[in-house]
């Protein structure tokens, strides 16, 4: 996104009562979040080819992302060509103070 992007309206999208008064726009729908989730999910099994993939999730934050990212890797194993074996394990990691 370039510094001088001014984003959408707010009033496209719906927008949660507690947010509403928060937020002035939005810069990045859902739906592109979406759309670049599961590109990124093909170019790992693109780039990881054979190779047994190790999934490492960094809790709280992370986890929504995370699971997306994996639905879309699965649905890939599950309707591509080959299927490559996923292990799958969470950390948890305490800010710096």
């Amino acid at each position: 996104i370039r510094d001088e992007e001014s984003g959408y309206n707010k009033n496209l999208f719906c927008i949660p009562k507690h947010y509403e008064e928060d937020l002035e726009r939005v810069f990045i729908p859902h739906g592109l979040i979406l759309d670049r989730t599961e590109r990124l999910a093909r170019d790992i099994m693109q780039d990881m080819g054979s190779h047994h993939i190790v999934a490492l999730c960094v809790l709280k934050g992370g986890y929504k992302f995370f699971a997306d990212l994996l639905d879309h890797i699965k649905a890939l194993n599950q309707n591509g060509d080959k299927s490559v074996p996923i292990t799958v394990d969470f950390v948890r990691i305490k800010s710096c103070c």
